[in-house]
């Protein structure tokens, strides 16, 4: 069935992927975005790359009043909710901008689809809402307690979507747990291009090995990991982004509230990562050891035996796949 799809924060680096890819599935996409922290010309490259058009809305989330009109006046049929604050480290010095952007985006979109009589509904969420884990990989069933407050403000709204599902059983939501996404489109012409300082660890190694700057600062090499580095399972983008036309394609009437991983089963440390770029890049990344940063942990790796069984979906490409695509695409 073919859906037109609003996806709020569509304009960034992981919306615009899942635009392209909703696309080539053959839907119509629609994207409200407030371009805080993304690019209107990834989404051009998009209608470029898959000769679809998409119609872009400059607004935020927020509104309730303009998500309600972009639904209404697109006739849209399914929402992918993505529309965020997404630093860890940011949000520890600014937990009131998180909590109020993240929370009342999210709010506003509901309310806005309750309004219009659309059901559908896909959350970006984060493993984050797993904080420090007691053992890795991590299964859906794990106990939740963020450790910063971007993660709280995720939890917080698969609190209040779930609540939301139970209170109507028309609504089918999904909440999809990201790992940590690296990477870009093959064609190298759309990929992770934050506005100003990055806060991710490939664009900072990327910016080393173009030569825009210095080195990468490692946060800590004194954790309980195989080489003292924080170990996450990275993700390349446009596996992450299949996961979401999976999970769209997968509900059907009655499906209330589900939750998956969306990882690829497998850590990398930080020092692993950066030597995986020089391999990808052929230069030498600086780098240099710094203290721990607050809201960081040893350890996140998915178990994403669910998302295999249930959605159909499982990642087809590697770290070094993804290197290879960051590096592409400078």
């Amino acid at each position: 069935m073919t859906e037109t799809v609003l996806v709020t924060g569509g304009a960034g680096y992981i919306g615009s992927h899942t635009a392209l890819a909703l696309l080539e599935a053959g839907h119509r996409v629609v994207v409200i975005d407030n371009l805080i922290n993304s690019r209107p010309g990834a989404l051009a490259e998009v209608e470029d790359l898959t000769g679809h058009p998409i119609v872009f809305v400059e607004g935020d989330a927020t509104d309730e009043k303009l998500v309600e009109h972009t639904i209404r006046e697109n006739a849209v049929t399914a929402v992918i909710h993505m529309a965020a604050l997404k630093a860890v480290g940011e949000s520890v010095e600014k937990p009131l901008d998180y909590y109020g952007n993240n929370l009342e985006s999210a709010i506003a979109t509901l309310a806005a689809m309750r309004t219009c009589d659309v059901w559908k509904f896909v959350f970006s969420s984060s493993a984050t809402v797993y904080g420090d884990p007691e053992s890795n990989p991590i299964p859906e069933t794990a106990a939740i307690g963020a450790a910063s407050p971007y993660g709280r403000t995720k939890e917080m709204i698969e609190m209040i979507i779930e609540d939301v599902a139970a209170s109507d059983d028309r609504w089918q939501i999904t909440s999809l747990r990201y790992f940590n996404p690296i990477g870009a489109h093959e064609s190298g012409r759309i990929a992770e291009s934050p506005i100003g300082k990055p806060n991710n660890l490939m664009p900072m190694v990327m910016d080393v090995a173009a030569g825009r700057r210095e080195k990468v600062l490692v946060y800590g090499n004194d954790w309980p990991t195989i080489d003292g580095t924080g170990v996450r399972d990275y993700i390349h983008v446009m596996d992450l982004v299949e996961g979401h036309v999976a999970a769209l394609e997968q509900m059907t009437d009655g499906s209330g509230y589900q939750v998956f991983n969306l990882g690829q089963g497998r850590g990398t440390s930080v020092l692993e990562l950066i030597a995986a770029v020089e391999e990808a890049t052929g230069f030498a990344i600086n780098y240099e050891i710094v203290g721990r940063r607050a809201g960081d942990i040893a350890e996140c790796v998915a178990d994403p035996r669910l998302a295999n069984e249930q959605l159909g979906w499982k990642t087809r490409r590697t770290t070094a796949d993804a290197c290879r695509d960051s590096w592409n695409s400078q």
